[in-house]
């Protein structure tokens, strides 16, 4: 089973969490529905639920009244997936500019975390 964690730039915020909060209970129900069966299915997660993008980075694919909507994450540290950020999809192909964003912010988690100091911090929080 994979653990999701809400990737968090150095100012607090939390992209995915934080479009999750905007949402109705509704919506944010079945939104977090998605996220436990990505937990639980990890990369094997088949379309049309998820998809592959780039270099690792992937999307989980929703439709939230009515919005195309998109999450997109990658798997580290052999059992986490990172949530980084969301976007409400309204052209055929993902947007570079949302890829380039989930690549940016791997990036800046990774400069800040390694697998040791990642999971310390999360017990600290537990």
């Amino acid at each position: 089973m994979w653990k999701s964690y809400y990737y968090e730039k150095e100012n607090g915020e939390k992209p995915v969490h934080d479009f999750i909060e905007s949402c109705n209970e509704k919506e944010q129900a079945k939104i977090l529905s998605w996220v436990e069966m990505l937990e639980t299915q990890g990369p094997v997660l088949p379309r049309p639920f998820a998809d592959i993008l780039e270099d690792g980075i992937h999307e989980l694919r929703l439709k939230v009244s009515g919005d195309q909507v998109r999450i997109l994450y990658y798997f580290c540290f052999k059992d986490y997936v990172i949530l980084t950020n969301t976007f409400i999809k309204t052209t055929d192909k993902v947007p570079k500019k949302e890829i380039e964003t989930a690549k940016k912010y791997r990036t800046d988690f990774h400069r800040r975390f390694n697998e040791k100091n990642f999971k310390e911090e999360l017990n600290e929080v537990l």
